[in-house]
């Protein structure tokens, strides 16, 4: 089972520079409130994902004054896969592989597999379609590291599409217009029906077993379902059409809708149809989840998503990934408490944060690594939890 071994950060976020020495499958980071506690799981985050479910700017992740930081991870119980996330206010992002420079950062991808949990998470819920777009964006990073540079080329040719029809919004579609959006119509059929097929696939995979986890949390009462409403109207493709012929199929019907749209795109300065405007809707008990569902419920639903994840990750992969739990413990009631953390086992690596280490139950906490963060003049400072 991978697993982190080291971390190291520079000029990341509140740290001016730390090290943490993994020597416990558990490791509860203790503090207060904006100590510095969920930084240290951002980094694992990132190094493992190139994601933070925190923000989209690396600008934001830099400490205030420096004009770059970066992360370090070495990996496995003897520490000998060390990879690197090196960071620049200005842009740009530089992946590191056992002190080699990579040419593309998504190559860091597969090398370390977590799911966070986060109080964030219930924006799942209650938030936008695309808050969810990008937790399942996440789920399929994790099963297929490819999925990544898919999204990237797509988001390229969206934003120069859309920046297109913003040009000549209004005007009449003449021949060289409508050439240059034939192309591009081409090209997003092409990788929009893949990122379709991708999201649907894990969808798929996820529901039941969010279900099975549903039923367990909720003492068999609830009943929780997830569904794939995709921006592009797609036919029904039979299980023996899964590959190559149900995604000519789904290409031919993105680039028709892409032709049909033409003209209203034009009005509105953007793109109508695709992935980028595909909706995951949570129904509890066969009613939306958002209007139905109470704030107890809806902790609940996240948490069946959370450890569905967990488990579709470990199937996939054949790798237990590494659990990051920012805090979660003071948004659930104790009985599930101590599902989750009985849940969680043995067998996953976890890192904790958490603003009171009695939250954390005797039996789970008796073999973990507790790290205390504070705060002096120059940042956040981890130490050894003494006492615990």
């Amino acid at each position: 089972m991978p697993s982190l071994s080291r971390l190291e950060l520079q000029h990341f976020r509140s740290y001016r520079t730390a090290a943490l020495q993994v020597k416990a499958n558990r490791v509860i980071v203790v503090g207060p409130n904006g100590a510095g506690k969920s930084n240290i799981l951002e980094a694992v985050e990132l190094l493992a994902s190139l994601r933070s479910h925190r923000t989209t700017s690396d600008g934001d992740l830099i400490q205030l004054g420096q004009a770059c930081g970066w992360i370090h991870g070495w990996i496995g119980t003897d520490g000998l896969d060390h990879i690197g996330l090196h960071l620049h206010r200005g842009g740009g992002r530089q992946g590191w592989r056992n002190q080699q420079p990579l040419s593309r950062q998504v190559d860091l991808l597969g090398s370390l597999r977590c799911v966070c949990f986060s109080s964030l998470d219930l924006a799942l819920i209650r938030g936008e379609p695309m808050v969810r777009r990008q937790w399942l964006d996440r789920v399929v990073l994790q099963l297929e590291p490819v999925y990544g540079e898919l999204l990237s080329r797509y988001g390229k040719l969206l934003r120069q599409r859309s920046s297109l029809l913003r040009h000549h919004g209004g005007k009449s579609l003449n021949h060289h217009l409508t050439v240059l959006l034939d192309a591009y119509d081409q090209q997003m059929a092409n990788l929009g029906a893949r990122l379709h097929r991708r999201r649907q696939r894990a969808l798929l995979r996820l529901n039941p077993l969010a279900q099975q986890w549903q039923r367990t949390l909720s003492g068999e009462q609830e009943i929780l379902g997830l569904l794939y409403r995709p921006g592009t109207e797609l036919l029904p493709i039979s299980d023996g059409d899964q590959g190559n012929q149900g995604l000519v199929v789904w290409q031919g019907a993105l680039r028709q809708q892409l032709a049909r749209q033409r003209k209203v795109e034009l009005q509105v300065g953007c793109c109508r149809v695709g992935p980028q405007r595909d909706e995951v809707a949570l129904q509890l008990n066969g009613q939306a989840a958002r209007r139905y569902g109470s704030a107890g419920q809806q902790r609940c639903m996240v948490l069946a998503l959370k450890m569905a994840e967990v488990e579709l990750v470990t199937q996939v992969s054949g790798e237990a990934p590494v659990l990051l739990l920012d805090d979660v413990l003071a948004e659930l009631d104790p009985d599930r408490q101590l599902l989750l953390l009985e849940a969680i086992g043995q067998q996953h690596q976890c890192l904790l944060s958490t603003t009171h280490l009695e939250r954390c139950i005797g039996p789970w906490r008796r073999d973990a690594q507790c790290i205390s963060v504070r705060q002096d003049e120059e940042g956040s400072v981890l130490s050894p939890l003494s006492g615990a």
